[in-house]
């Protein structure tokens, strides 16, 4: 579900009033654990946590006039999704596969890096903070262009 916002703060009105409260906490717990470096913006018709282009001249391989983007949050139309860049592969991946069951007693959905939640009150809030805060915006860079961009 698409959502024509100009802001996180027009994005968050503008969808469903039941799960308005849900986003505006995970957009809460992902800033006070975003490290420095990112910035929260629009991206892609969700809201969106990027390397913005001072920071990374470069941009996204994909559309080098989109900043960088590392994780993203959306309401869409059967669930709430976080998506993270870093949970392609690897180590960051295999943590949070490893935490995930700790924290909810529940089997994870998730596609490459998307991570889907039917359920809002199933949100590990703390969790997605922990996995916001596991990589700097130095190694972010670092990675996209050792492993994704090479791609």
């Amino acid at each position: 579900m698409q959502v024509k916002a100009n802001s996180p703060e027009d994005y968050i009105r503008k969808i469903p009033e039941e799960r308005q409260a849900t986003m505006q906490k995970l957009r809460q717990v992902i800033s006070d654990h975003l490290p420095p470096g990112f910035t929260e913006t629009m991206n892609y018709g969700m809201i969106g946590y990027v390397v913005p282009h001072s920071v990374y001249p470069d941009g996204y391989h994909c559309d080098p006039k989109q900043p960088l983007p590392f994780m993203n949050i959306a309401s869409q139309k059967n669930y709430i999704s976080v998506y993270h860049m870093g949970l392609y592969e690897g180590p960051l991946l295999d943590w949070f596969k490893t935490e995930y069951p700790k924290h909810t007693g529940a089997r994870l959905d998730m596609g490459k890096c998307c991570i889907r939640f039917k359920k809002p009150e199933q949100i590990p809030f703390e969790l997605i903070g922990t996995l916001a805060g596991k990589v700097t915006t130095e190694e972010w860079i670092r990675i996209y262009e050792s492993q994704i961009k090479k791609q």
